[in-house]
């Protein structure tokens, strides 16, 4: 696949419209990129997503790791609300800072009926990778 079917503009409103809840009590995840399998994604630094101690908590990570997958995909399979995660496997490498995090999302294998991705979720500014994810996607038979 070269071009996404789904625009960043496009792929944005349908999460907005289907998961409202993601960004309940205020905007905190931002889709910034769209792209030929693959996706970027940011997690604003606030402290609902804060653990003891001022890092940015675990399930947190993993909800963006997640989401940044699901727009990956949505945005090169089109608006299927009923693709859903059958795997996710997350390493915290490392403590983020007090920063946004960033999630890049890339698709290793995107198929009718399964996807398989990896995402690298860094500090905003930041070249380590704080959390490191793979995912799997059950695709739903009818588009």
């Amino acid at each position: 696949m070269s071009e996404t079917v789904m625009s960043l503009e496009e792929t944005a409103a349908f999460l907005e419209r289907d998961f409202p809840q993601m960004n309940a009590g205020g905007r905190h995840f931002h889709l910034e990129a769209v792209g030929s399998l693959s996706a970027r994604m940011r997690l604003d630094y606030h402290e609902r997503h804060l653990r003891p101690g001022g890092t940015v908590s675990g399930p947190s990570m993993m909800a963006l790791a997640d989401y940044a997958l699901y727009a990956a995909i949505l945005s090169n399979i089109g608006p299927v609300a009923l693709a859903v995660t059958t795997n996710l496997n997350v390493n915290f490498l490392r403590r983020p800072g007090p920063a946004a995090l960033v999630a890049e999302c890339r698709l290793l294998k995107l198929g009718r009926r399964l996807a398989v991705g990896e995402v690298a979720i860094r500090s905003q500014g930041g070249e380590a990778i704080v959390c490191h994810a793979t995912g799997t996607y059950s695709i739903p038979p009818e588009r």
